[in-house]
Order: structure tokens, then sequence, then C-alpha cells
């Protein structure tokens, strides 16, 4: 007779797929380690992979990671300057706001 297939609900595959994309391992590895064939693992990688939960220990990930981080940072330093030069020009607007407004005598 042939051999039973083994059957998982949905949580139980989602909670795979998060463990393989928190661990360091391969996938290979993963399949070993839980007694699931590879192919199964894969397919459901496919559909239930979620990109948020990925680690960060690719080097073009976290490649990526810092250049979007040196962006921001970059935005950030130039938000900065243009608040603190709209600070500046409202400065000399209410000065010249008040030396305008007063009566002449």
């Amino acid at each position: 007779m042939g051999e039973q297939r083994q059957r998982y609900n949905e949580e139980f595959k989602k909670q795979t797929v998060k463990y393989i994309q928190e661990q360091t391992k391969t996938l290979s590895d993963v399949a070993e380690d839980l007694n699931i064939p590879k192919s199964t693992l894969s397919q459901w990688m496919t559909k239930y992979r979620q990109f948020d939960q990925e680690s960060v220990n690719h080097p073009e990930k976290i490649r990526n990671l810092e250049q979007t981080l040196r962006a921001n940072e970059a935005e950030q330093r130039r938000k900065d300057r243009e608040i603190e030069d709209l600070k500046e020009e409202l400065a000399i607007l209410k000065k010249a706001l008040h030396i305008f407004s007063k009566e002449k005598n």
C-alpha cells in the first residue's frame, strides 16, 4: 500500500514560513529539521511569504537598508535647514511688521 500523505492546516503553514524567514539556515536544512519535503516548503514560501519578516542577514539587503537610511537622513537634514530658514524669515517679518506698525510722532 502507498504511504499516506501528511496534511497541514493553514496556520501551521504560515507559522512554518515565518520560522523559515527568521532562520539563517538554508531551506534544505529546515526541511530536514522539520521532516517536510523541501519542495513542499518552497510551495509554502511562495504562497505565504511576507517580506517584512525577512531577516537582515543578506549583504544586499543590508546595503539597501543603509542606502535608504542615508537618503532619509539627508532628507531630514534638508527639511531641518528649510525649517530653520523659515523660522529666520518669520522672525525678520515679525520685526519688520513691528517697526512699520508703530505710529509716527
